[in-house]
């Protein structure tokens, strides 16, 4: 992204995106949950995120993040009316369930919801969505996930984790050239030093299992 001044969180429960995004710049962090008791209990239990005492000022919108509770969908409709834009946009949710129709958060998946989001980007913004595993027998969200991001965005950027199980998306709707080449340079200039992520680690992540990228060819 062109700045991570403001960043927009839907999901992520616990708030460790959020604190990140504090670490690395934002100055305001939207962040988006439907669901008070899991973001409480997770506070309240979990040894990283939110303490209760974060989460508490976090309600309240005293300090950088704000926690509103609500659906990530309507909260997106609604700043899309307005002038509210963001540098980053993350979408933390937990893996499509294609098999089950009635998860709620299937539908923060498509194509229609990505749009929406993109909607709330500002100039040079990105989008980011965790896209299920690389996994040759369990990429099938990776593989729609591909296709939803590049009817939406100009530029789509893959990173597979070398310490997860998961691939994450990043959108971009200008056509910028080189990404890879300017995230790796941005990565050096952070305030936020990442545990798991490196230049070299960027790189590699970049390229896309070999069945997805036979698929796409």
């Amino acid at each position: 992204a062109d700045r991570v001044e403001r960043v927009l969180v839907i999901g992520s429960s616990e708030g460790v995106v959020s604190q990140i995004a504090v670490a690395a710049g934002a100055h305001r962090v939207d962040h988006v949950d439907i669901d008070t008791e899991c973001v409480r209990a997770c506070a309240e239990h979990l040894p990283y995120g939110y303490s209760p005492e974060e989460l508490a000022a976090a309600e309240r919108g005293d300090g950088p993040v704000t926690v509103h509770y609500a659906d990530g969908w309507e909260y997106l409709d609604g700043a899309s009316t307005t002038d509210q834009r963001y540098d980053v946009v993350v979408i933390d949710l937990p893996d499509e369930r294609p098999e089950d129709p009635d998860a709620q958060h299937n539908r923060l998946c498509g194509v229609e919801f990505l749009s929406l989001a993109s909607a709330v980007l500002a100039p040079g913004g990105v989008l980011v969505g965790q896209a299920g595993c690389p996994t040759l027998w369990r990429n099938d969200t990776l593989r729609t996930s591909l296709e939803r991001f590049g009817e939406v965005f100009a530029r789509v950027v893959h990173y597979g984790s070398d310490e997860h199980e998961w691939s994450f998306l990043s959108g971009l709707r200008e056509p910028i050239e080189h990404p890879v080449r300017r995230m790796t340079r941005r990565l050096a200039d952070l305030p936020y030093r990442p545990e798991s992520i490196d230049a070299d680690g960027l790189r590699r992540g970049a390229v896309l299992p070999t069945s997805l990228r036979r698929h796409r060819a």
